[in-house]
């Protein structure tokens, strides 16, 4: 007896351990996740009905392509989400272990037998269609479960023994931190087992990695995760995650975002929401830390049309204009983050649908390497990456208000000295074979070059 709960401490030791951790990584997001996220069109109001809709679209039009992850974002326990205003008045729908669940009124599927069985229906039929699901949650625990002195499922611990009533996310009214106990490891332990039989592949987790965060939490959530033996990729939010601590998330983490929220904004005098012109500093601080199973995320792409209730401002198509939603598109794929659609799939253009299809602007996402921004002159932005065999991908981008004309050997940009024939991969176009590049860009434009050296 005494041996064998030796050999289980040691299993869990292993099992929890930074090589473990490490090892676990490499067999999680090999490539930047691709999917699609509802809070960009739906904010806290998404329905099963809604959900279903866009999953279909997802596998129909997009999967193809390597979009494959659906995600349920922020609000799904909510069973008013409209008075998120007046913290209040909410009203949640939570189990008898104190967990959140989906609320039946909204997602009717839910509820079997008259029993709440959660997202296992939903999590079911996301993967007949050959998807992959995804929820959102706020670090932490129920503030109600902590008045209702709820028990946590399979402990002897109930939720005020888990909770950190001094550390609540200051931004969101639903829940208290956690202590980094055993307490707290079993509350987290309880809700990735609940999570793990939904079928969840994804979990994105709020109020985590900055403003404030929570390393302690990470770790937690992290080991939970290894308990279920389910691979769940680990997405926190928000950021601006500091490049400080990559080696911190590195271990835990397939995903962590590098800036607050980015919405269709080029510019923004606002401290809140981020533009797209904001995002180029970031993702090039950040360019050095993408590889296999660790991507920082440049956030959601709030592309195409935003509504019905979109999480900032009205329903709307994307104020974006055509060329920087691609400038959006090539400086993620150059950069190698993840790439989650903010769009409502089933009002999607046929504009849109080709931006979003371009097998070989994809391709420098999932297969480049060695990204990097090589080139800051002003307003002229330059980014390489390295694609297979001897192609490199090289990008310019015109963050001006006016045109902008470049006239650069291909040397310049550090790639070998040589000519190259180059292949403009928006458009399909072939350049034909130099040792440099002339192009004239337009306002917040940009060019995508494939280069394969004569």
């Amino acid at each position: 007896m005494k041996l064998s709960r030796c050999l289980k401490a040691l299993a869990l030791t292993l099992i929890c351990s930074p090589l473990a951790s490490a090892q676990a990584n490499k067999t999680l997001a090999a490539q930047p996740p691709m999917g699609w996220n509802s809070w960009d069109a739906y904010g806290l109001t998404i329905t099963e009905s809604q959900f279903r809709d866009n999953v279909d679209v997802l596998a129909k039009t997009l999967k193809p392509f390597g979009w494959n992850y659906a995600v349920i974002d922020e609000g799904w326990f909510l069973k008013n989400p409209l008075d998120r205003g007046t913290p209040d008045k909410l009203a949640y729908q939570i189990d008898a272990n104190g967990r959140y669940i989906p609320v039946p009124a909204r997602f009717p599927s839910a509820l079997i037998n008259n029993q709440n069985t959660g997202f296992e229906a939903l999590g079911t039929y996301v993967h007949s269609q050959g998807l992959k699901f995804g929820i959102h949650i706020v670090r932490g625990i129920p503030r109600q479960s902590v008045a209702d002195s709820l028990p946590i499922a399979n402990s002897k611990f109930h939720a005020q023994d888990a909770a950190d009533t001094t550390d609540p996310c200051p931004w969101d009214p639903t829940n208290w931190g956690v202590r980094d106990t055993p307490a707290g490891q079993a509350w987290y332990d309880s809700l990735l087992a609940q999570y793990a039989a939904w079928g969840v592949d994804y979990l994105k987790v709020d109020c985590i990695s900055d403003h404030p965060y929570k390393p302690t939490e990470i770790r937690m959530l992290h080991r939970a995760i290894l308990k279920t033996g389910r691979p769940i990729i680990l997405s926190l939010s928000p950021g601006p995650t500091s490049p400080g601590i990559a080696t911190e998330l590195i271990p835990y983490a397939q995903m962590w975002r590098i800036s607050d929220d980015i919405w269709d904004y080029w510019t923004n005098t606002r401290h809140f929401p981020r533009s797209l012109h904001d995002q180029f500093e970031l993702a090039a601080a950040w360019a050095p830390y993408a590889r296999p199973g660790t991507w920082p995320d440049a956030d959601m792409l709030p592309l195409g049309f935003l509504g019905p209730i979109p999480g900032d401002g009205e329903a709307r198509q994307s104020r974006l204009t055509h060329d920087e939603q691609q400038t959006m598109l090539t400086l993620w794929s150059m950069a190698r983050s993840p790439l989650i659609l903010g769009a409502n799939l089933t009002k999607l253009d046929d504009w849109t649908t080709k931006l979003i299809t371009n097998p070989d602007v994809l391709a420098v996402d999932q297969f480049g390497h060695d990204q990097r921004q090589v080139a800051r002159e002003g307003n002229a932005v330059a980014w390489t990456s390295a694609g297979k065999g001897d192609i490199r991908y090289l990008a310019l981008f015109n963050l001006n208000d006016k045109d902008k004309t470049i006239d650069r050997t291909y040397a310049f940009y550090n790639l070998p000295a040589g000519s190259y024939r180059a292949r403009e991969l928006w458009s399909h176009t072939d350049r034909g074979v130099s040792t440099a590049i002339h192009v004239t860009l337009p306002p917040h434009a940009c060019i995508l070059l494939e280069l394969q050296p004569n």
